[in-house]
C-alpha cells in the first residue's frame, strides 16, 4: 500500500469505511485531531465528536464496529489495488485544494503514478443518455487530448463517459475512470470490460473502500475528485439538471478551467452547456483548443479562417477595383475609378490585370464582371 506511516494508513482505511465521501466535518475532524485520534474515537464508542448530534454519532460507532481495516486491504491486495494516503508519494497535491472535503484516501487499481498522471490530465464529461452527436465529439474530443499527450478523466458512467475512455484508449492514448464504487466492483456492470481495460492500460481510482456499492449522492460526491484532479473540465452534452454541471461548477470554484462543447439549440442534451457558456465557462471545439487552454503557455490552437478564395491572391488594388465594378453592368473606368478611390489611368491597369485573370471583361466603352467572377463573389469572403 502506497503513502504514509502503517498506523495513520490503517486508520485512514478504518475511516473510509466509517464516513462517507466529501464529509467536511470528518474531514476537520482529521486535519485538527489526527486520523488516529478520530479513528480511536470511533473505536471507542467515547463521547461525541464536535458538532455531531448523537444520532448520527451512533450511526458512526454501528459501521465503526463493522469496519475492519486488515480485511479491506488483504481484498485490495488480492484484487490489485493500492491505498493512496494524502501525503504520500503517489498523492496528487491539487486533491488538497478540496480542503476539508478532500478524499481521506484514494483506492487506486493500474499500474501507473496517479500523481504523475494527474499532473497532465483534462476530464471529459456529460449526459449518460447522450446524442449521436455527443457521443462522437466525445470520442473526438478525447483521442484528441491523448494524441496530445493529454491524459483523460472521465467517471466511467454510460454516454459521453464511456465514449471519452474509448477515445483516449483507441487513441493509444491514457485515461482515469473516477468511480463512485468500490474500485474492485465495476459499475455500471454494462461498463465492466471497459473498467478493467482501463485498469490495464490506465487507472481505475475512488474513495470507497472494496465492494462497496454507488448511491446517487456519492455519485454527486465524486464528481469533485474529478474537478479537483484535473487541470481543467470539458461538459460535451448536459441537460440543465446533469451531473456533469456539477463538476463543472465545482471545477470554477476551485479555479480550473471550464469549457463546453456547443451543441444544437433546439437540443434539450446541449441546453446545460449552454447556459454554462453563457456564464464563465469557455468555448471550446476541439482538442488543440482545450490545450491551448490547460497547456503551457504557447501552446495556441491554429488560427481557423475560411477557404483562401483565388481573389484572395489579388493585390490591395486590384480587389478594390474589382469591388467597384457593378454586378450586373458595365461601367465606364471613370465610375470604376471613383467607386476604388484611386485614378482613371490607375483603374485601367487594373482592369486590363484582372482581364488577363478572367475576373473583367470590355463591353464597348466599359468593362463587366465575367461569369466566373460573379461566381467567386457569390462563394463569400471578404466584401460578399
Amino acid at each position: 500500500m502506497s503513502g504514509g506511516p502503517p498506523h495513520d494508513l490503517l486508520d485512514r482505511v478504518f475511516l473510509a469505511r466509517v464516513v462517507e465521501p466529501g464529509d467536511e466535518r470528518a474531514g476537520r475532524w482529521v486535519r485538527e485531531a489526527g486520523a488516529g485520534e478520530v479513528a480511536a474515537r470511533l473505536r471507542e464508542g467515547g463521547e461525541p465528536l464536535p458538532g455531531v448530534g448523537a444520532t448520527r454519532w451512533a450511526g458512526l460507532l454501528a459501521r465503526a464496529r463493522l469496519a475492519e481495516p486488515d480485511r479491506d486491504l488483504a481484498v485490495a491486495r488480492e484484487a490489485g489495488v493500492r491505498f493512496v494516503c494524502p501525503g504520500g508519494t503517489e498523492w496528487p497535491s491539487q486533491l488538497d485544494d478540496l480542503g476539508d472535503a478532500r478524499p481521506l484516501g484514494l483506492w487506486v487499481r493500474g499500474r501507473p503514478s496517479l500523481r504523475m498522471w494527474a499532473l497532465r490530465s483534462v476530464a471529459v464529461v456529460g449526459a449518460r443518455a447522450c446524442t449521436e452527436y455527443g457521443a462522437h465529439m466525445a470520442v473526438t474530443l478525447a483521442a484528441g487530448l491523448a494524441e496530445h499527450g493529454w491524459v483523460v478523466v472521465s467517471g466511467g458512467a454510460y454516454g459521453v463517459d464511456g465514449a471519452a475512455h474509448r477515445g483516449a484508449l483507441g487513441a493509444g492514448g491514457a485515461t482515469v475512470a473516477v468511480l463512485a464504487c468500490g474500485v474492485d466492483r465495476p459499475y455500471p456492470r454494462g461498463h465492466t470490460e471497459l473498467i478493467n481495460r482501463i485498469a490495464e492500460q490506465g487507472l481505475v481510482i475512488g474513495e470507497l473502500p472494496p465492494g462497496d456499492h454507488p448511491t446517487p449522492s456519492r455519485f454527486v460526491l465524486r464528481n469533485r475528485v474529478i474537478a479537483a484532479l484535473t487541470r481543467g473540465t470539458v461538459v460535451v452534452e448536459a441537460a440543465h439538471r446533469s451531473g456533469s454541471l456539477v463538476t463543472a461548477r465545482a471545477a470554477q470554484r476551485l479555479g480550473r478551467h471550464t469549457m463546453g462543447m456547443p451543441g444544437p439549440v433546439t437540443s434539450a442534451l446541449s441546453a446545460g452547456v449552454h447556459e454554462l457558456l453563457r456564464g464563465e465557462a469557455l468555448l471550446v471545439t476541439d482538442a488543440a483548443e482545450v490545450v491551448e487552454l490547460v497547456g503551457d503557455m504557447g501552446q495556441l490552437a491554429p488560427e481557423r479562417r475560411g477557404p483562401v478564395l483565388p481573389r484572395d491572391l489579388l493585390p490591395a488594388a486590384a480587389r478594390r477595383v474589382l469591388a467597384a465594378l457593378p454586378a450586373r453592368r458595365a461601367a465606364a473606368p471613370e465610375e470604376v475609378a471613383r467607386g476604388a478611390q484611386t485614378t482613371e489611368d490607375d483603374a485601367v491597369a487594373r482592369l486590363y490585370e484582372l482581364k488577363a485573370l478572367g475576373y473583367v471583361e470590355r463591353h464597348g466603352d466599359g468593362w463587366k464582371l465575367t461569369r466566373q467572377a460573379m461566381v467567386s463573389l457569390r462563394g463569400g469572403g471578404p466584401g460578399s
